[in-house]
């Protein structure tokens, strides 16, 4: 079994992937809230990304995979964003993870082979409007990652999930009614929105050794948007 830790797993992608990962894995998931974990076969580390440092002597020596799961959506026009946004989203999505990663490296190299499961978004890859805060620290992840992968291979394999708007807490507000579910679903080449099991199941082949070839790239779980043209 693979020592896997979650940071983030109370709720949305996180939650769901314990639950996929619980039934073959020892999990671990370090997140703000216990919420929604009760009912899971996992052991629950109380952690807030951005104000604590990961107490490293609670997981096991070898750790096997990680997956960092907080986030940030704010879309707003770029003459509204204040510097503190683009500052306070690159201390969640960008500088807390690269923390975490720091302090738990020697259980990760630990590993006769590790998997580091990091998360973007869509709007790296395509322009989009209002975007330009969350694209800015998500693309700092991308290219962090390849680097990260460059460097500790074979030992560490490091890889990127770059969704689109997935069904999640986290973009509740803009799935909030079904005329924007169907607007949002209908920019799709696949003709629905994401899930937070879709999210789930490719991070929980990333972890797995099937993947054991594949590191440094980057996944667009996106309904086709990021590559596919598709009239009507």
């Amino acid at each position: 079994m693979k020592n896997i830790l979650l940071i983030g797993g109370s709720y949305g992608i996180g939650y769901e992937l314990a639950k996929e990962l619980q039934k073959d894995n020892t999990v671990f998931v370090a997140s703000r809230t216990n919420e929604n974990l009760d009912g899971l076969d996992i052991t629950y580390i109380s952690f807030d990304a951005i104000t604590d440092t990961l107490d490293s002597s609670m997981l096991p020596a070898v750790i096997d995979g990680l997956v960092y799961c907080p986030g940030s959506i704010n879309l707003r026009p770029f003459r509204g964003l204040k510097l503190e946004t683009f500052e306070s989203d690159m201390q969640l999505n960008f500088f807390s993870m690269v923390k975490v990663i720091q302090t738990i490296l020697p259980q990760l190299t630990a590993s006769e082979q590790s998997s580091i499961v990091l998360f973007s978004t869509v709007a790296v890859k395509m322009g989009m409007p209002f975007h330009t805060s969350v694209a800015a620290t998500k693309g700092a992840i991308e290219g962090f990652s390849k680097a990260l992968a460059a460097e500790y291979a074979p030992k560490i394999r490091v890889n990127v999930i770059a969704p689109s708007l997935t069904d999640t807490p986290l973009a509740e507000k803009f799935l909030s009614n079904e005329e924007k579910r169907e607007k949002s679903a209908l920019r799709h080449p696949l003709k629905r929105v994401g899930t937070s099991e879709d999210m789930a199941q490719m991070a929980s082949f990333l972890l797995s050794d099937k993947s054991s070839w594949i590191s440094g790239q980057t996944f667009h779980v996106d309904g086709g948007m990021s590559t596919l043209l598709v009239n009507g």
